[in-house]
């Protein structure tokens, strides 16, 4: 996969890394690197199930932490509450595991369970979302897409395209309280200032299609001068397709929708003509978080951030990704 590496916490923080990896050895669990025939055990949290994006993120890391790659994969369920994701974790700690590794429900609340992890000696990965905490030594490494940069693309795209028109703009968000939600809100607004493209209203939709559907039948109800959506996953800017169609109106064209992900649905509705732009948010994050458990458990530095690279698609581009799309 290509992505960009960032080291925010210097050989302090590599050191510290370390020293956890090396704990988590001595732990209750397996233990080992792959590469001498030992498994690593690995309890991961997911989010849910909640869009085709999250589908294909799991498929990845399920594909890639296998037997065969030296791992024995733990995998639980959160169905979207972090209650859920704090009670997996523990319980992989308590068994524990050699790393932990999760995509977090939302930013806040994560200091004692993540604490409990690093006094187990166990080193903890994120993936896809960030947390927010005032101790970074509480994590090994966070692999995932820049989502500030994801909503600035999007904002890029409607300022350039919409320059010197009076733009209403409704916002779908993503679940409230979560790092893609906050960060695609941040870098769309900021994009888009200066601008005379406003955002008249702005509701979370949950990241999901459903939810995407029911919110935009609200702003359809409430307002009769949208121009543009912007979503922050494909599957709002879906269901928003389903409720602009049903009230009588041609989605992309009497009104317009920007989203971020790039799953197979939304790029074919692309490639249709029914949304206009699309901000790639790559799923496939198994790979790197294989690479880094490894290295941890080995005792090896880590990149703290690993930033994955993200493309972004007109409906010409679309077209022509979509025979050889993987997810």
């Amino acid at each position: 996969m290509k992505r960009k590496t960032f080291l925010r916490s210097g050989l302090a923080a590599l050191s510290m890394v370390a020293v956890a990896a090396l704990g988590a050895c001595s732990s209750g669990g397996d233990g080992g690197s792959a590469g001498s025939g030992v498994t690593i055990s690995l309890g991961f949290s997911q989010v849910g199930a909640e869009s085709g994006w999250r589908a294909a993120n799991t498929k990845s890391i399920q594909e890639s932490l296998t037997a065969e790659n030296g791992f024995k994969l733990s995998f639980s369920d959160a169905q979207q509450k972090q209650e859920n994701q704090i009670q997996a974790l523990r319980s992989y700690i308590a068994q524990g595991v050699d790393v932990l590794a999760f995509s977090p429900v939302v930013e806040t609340g994560w200091d004692a369970v993540l604490q409990e992890a690093k006094n187990a000696g166990i080193p903890v990965i994120l993936t896809d979302r960030a947390v927010d905490t005032t101790d970074d030594s509480l994590y090994a490494s966070f692999i995932g897409s820049d989502f500030v940069e994801e909503g600035r693309r999007a904002g890029a795209w409607v300022k350039e395209n919409f320059d010197g028109e009076k733009l209403s703009i409704v916002e779908l968000q993503g679940t409230t309280g979560s790092a893609p939600a906050l960060d695609r809100q941040e870098g769309f607004a900021e994009a888009i200032e200066g601008s005379d493209a406003k955002i008249i209203d702005s509701q979370t939709g949950d990241f999901t299609r459903a939810g995407g559907k029911k919110v935009m039948e609200g702003f359809l109800n409430s307002h009769d001068d949208i121009d543009l959506v912007f979503a922050h996953n494909d599957d709002m800017g879906l269901g928003a397709i389903e409720a602009i169609q049903a009230a009588g109106k041609k989605p992309g064209d009497d009104i317009k929708i920007v989203t971020i992900d790039a799953v197979k649905d939304g790029m074919q509705a692309l490639a249709d003509g029914k949304i206009n732009y699309i901000v790639e948010c790559n799923p496939m994050l198994g790979e790197d978080l294989a690479e880094i458990a490894k290295k941890v458990v080995a005792g090896e530095p880590v990149e703290k951030r690993i930033v994955v690279e993200d493309a972004a698609f007109t409906q010409e581009q679309a077209a022509e990704a979509l025979p050889n799309r993987q997810y």
